[in-house]
């Protein structure tokens, strides 16, 4: 029946109850009392039962959905799902405090080398945090593919916006150059940001309440300047501004004349890797809009990455997002088998184990390119949730695996 009651819709008029699953109220964890994200986390098998995390996973499963759905029904092209998975199995170190835990630890050679032929893919097997070496091997005879699946992170990253376990979406595009590659993450990102927008609209609500309830006890200064939904028609209204790397350094090293400390990690010259708060600001504070980074010197970027003509810098990219920084990495990739394995050379990457990824070159290749974008980050973005914890059902970060 029609609720009588502020703050919902409807109401039940029972006639009779029945309990059909009996808990102590004294004991029940739960209490009908305000609990902070903190504690929930700890009873993260319960959490699910609060109106916070229900509508947190609602978004979450309708940005899967539309992940799909994009990709599925994009007209210009055909994408295919490829099944693509990491490895894990082998636990070399626990934690950085911890002692290494080596499950082969009993199974060695005469001379003391581990006897890696005990195991059971008789070598060693690390894990990759991404499916993109074997999805451009497949993009290049499917032309267009995405994977979907969980990975993993090896670094001991405790921060609010990483996790050990999480789901990583990478579309790998074959003829795609660079900025091919932008072109479709842009839109990719605002579908998913104007799916949720009109499929989820009274669970952002209510989402977009709870964060103002919680910016109203800030102090002035440390306040968002935008509401979550206003947040949201920020991305989706805007177009990306585009520059490179050079030229956001040039930005940065200018944005403070009176000499002032305006970061905490200060850009000492050309080369250096941007921080979250170096992205923030050109998307926050300069800008003022979403911002695609291009560019970047080759040092501090991967093998793969393609080459550009200065010999300095590869055509990789970064996506930054309002009150998050990055959202999106990605690159055009190195088709020129003698530029690729020169390049493996300086960086002592042993060509004999990826013998089978340099076959992509040399048995016939085309410029390339794709891009990984992190489910939960995205999630996080999109419900405004300030730790990336609380938008996986059970967060694995480094120490912590309790569920």
């Amino acid at each position: 029946m029609e609720s009588q009651g502020a703050g919902q819709a409807s109401e039940l008029n029972a006639k009779s109850i029945e309990i059909l699953g009996e808990a102590d109220p004294e004991k029940y964890p739960l209490q009908p009392k305000k609990h902070s994200l903190e504690f929930l986390r700890e009873i993260a098998h319960l959490r699910m039962r609060t109106n916070t995390f229900g509508a947190i996973f609602r978004v979450r499963h309708a940005l899967a959905f539309a992940v799909h759905r994009y990709f599925n029904d994009k007209a210009s092209s055909i994408f295919i799902r490829l099944s693509s998975r990491d490895l894990m199995l082998k636990v070399r170190v626990r934690h950085s405090k911890s002692p290494p835990l080596t499950l082969a630890i009993l199974q060695k050679n005469t001379d003391g080398s581990v006897d890696f032929k005990q195991d059971f893919f008789e070598r060693e097997t690390n894990l990759t945090v991404s499916g993109q070496l074997e999805g451009e091997l497949a993009a290049m005879a499917l032309s267009e593919i995405y994977t979907f699946g969980p990975t993993f992170r090896a670094e001991n990253s405790n921060t609010t916006r990483h996790l050990a376990e999480f789901w990583m979406i990478e579309p790998e595009m074959a003829f795609y150059d660079a900025e091919d590659n932008a072109d479709l993450a842009e839109e990719f990102l605002k579908y998913l940001i104007q799916y949720a927008l009109e499929n989820c609209q009274e669970d952002l609500k209510f989402l977009e309440s709870r964060l103002i309830e919680e910016e109203s006890s800030k102090p002035t200064d440390q306040r968002s300047e935008l509401n979550l939904l206003d947040k949201l028609k920020f991305v989706v209204d805007n177009e990306f501004v585009r520059i490179t790397y050079t030229e956001a350094i040039d930005i940065l090293r200018n944005s403070n004349p009176n000499k002032k400390k305006k970061f905490q990690y200060l850009i000492e010259s050309w080369g250096a890797d941007l921080q979250s708060e170096h992205e923030r600001y050109l998307v926050e504070k300069h800008f003022k809009k979403p911002v695609i980074l291009t560019d970047y010197p080759k040092e501090i970027k991967s093998f793969y990455m393609r080459q550009n003509e200065d010999g300095k810098t590869v055509a990789a990219m970064d996506i930054l997002f309002p009150g998050i920084g990055e959202i999106i990495g990605g690159s055009q990739r190195e088709e020129r088998l003698d530029v690729l394995t020169a390049r493996m050379d300086e960086m002592n990457i042993p060509k004999e184990e990826m013998w089978w990824f340099l076959d992509t070159r040399r048995f016939g290749s085309t410029p390339h390119a794709g891009f990984g974008l992190g489910f939960e980050r995205m999630v996080q973005f999109v419900t405004g949730m300030g730790n990336i914890r609380d938008v996986i059902a059970f967060p694995r970060t480094p120490g912590n695996a309790e569920f």
